[in-house]
């Protein structure tokens, strides 16, 4: 199966930074985009960043100049490093990527399981 793997999530301080990471199974491949979303609680998830295998960016308004998306295509790994965190970044954040399982597969939307991140005093 595959697998998405979160890690680096927790709790900071307003001004802080966390650095996400994600790692997709090897089984995934021929992957072009790959992003991270978030979902507060009582609203709808929404986009935060994503990138595509060239290493074009696209950034949420609210984030831009603070969050920085990477990725390193050997490994099938997206970071998402976070810097001048504030409370409403608080949500539960999603790593997402679009590849196959096999050659003849179509392309897919795969999800992570959600990482918490909690930006508060």
């Amino acid at each position: 199966q595959v697998q998405l793997v979160e890690s680096g999530g927790g709790l900071v301080q307003p001004g802080g930074s966390l650095r996400l990471s994600c790692a997709a199974s090897r089984s995934l491949f021929s992957i072009n985009l790959m992003g991270w979303y978030r979902q507060a609680l009582g609203k709808q998830r929404e986009l935060v960043a994503l990138t595509n295998s060239g290493g074009s960016t696209n950034y949420a308004d609210s984030v831009k100049g603070r969050f920085t998306i990477s990725r390193d295509n050997a490994k099938n790994t997206v970071y998402l490093q976070m810097n001048s965190l504030k409370p409403e970044d608080t949500a539960v954040y999603y790593c997402k990527a679009n590849g196959k399982i096999a050659t003849w597969a179509i392309a897919m939307d795969y999800w992570g399981k959600g990482i918490l991140v909690t930006v508060s005093s």
